[in-house]
């Protein structure tokens, strides 16, 4: 029987931050906002941030959630609240930017 350390099992944030990034640059770089591409954008960033969180082989249920939004002076607020377990759960927000849009993306990783 194989033998799982704690850092193996646990949610590493600065883990879950660079593949949240590395994603977003990926998809969207220094593309301009385009109404038509966000839908296909927002989904293929939680589709792929999902796939390599699961590489990761760790025992977690994951939730991705990420926002897209034209950079034109609105305001935009958001708010999240968990009932977990703080020593094994955990949780990571980015916020990219680049000249033209903002990208927010949201994990939430719950022990199994």
């Amino acid at each position: 029987m194989e033998v799982i350390s704690g850092e193996d099992t646990s949610f590493v944030i600065d883990e879950v931050s660079n593949i949240i990034k590395d994603t977003i640059e990926r998809i969207i770089g220094g593309n301009s906002y385009q109404h038509n591409k966000v839908n296909r954008w927002t989904a293929d960033i939680v589709d792929h941030v999902l796939t390599e969180l699961t590489k990761l082989g760790k025992p977690f249920k994951y939730i991705v959630q990420a926002v897209i939004m034209q950079k034109n002076g609105a305001g935009l607020h958001t708010a999240s609240s968990c009932y977990w377990d703080n020593t094994t759960d955990g949780s990571c927000t980015v916020r990219w930017e680049n000249k033209h849009l903002y990208a927010i993306v949201s994990v939430f990783g719950l022990s199994i």
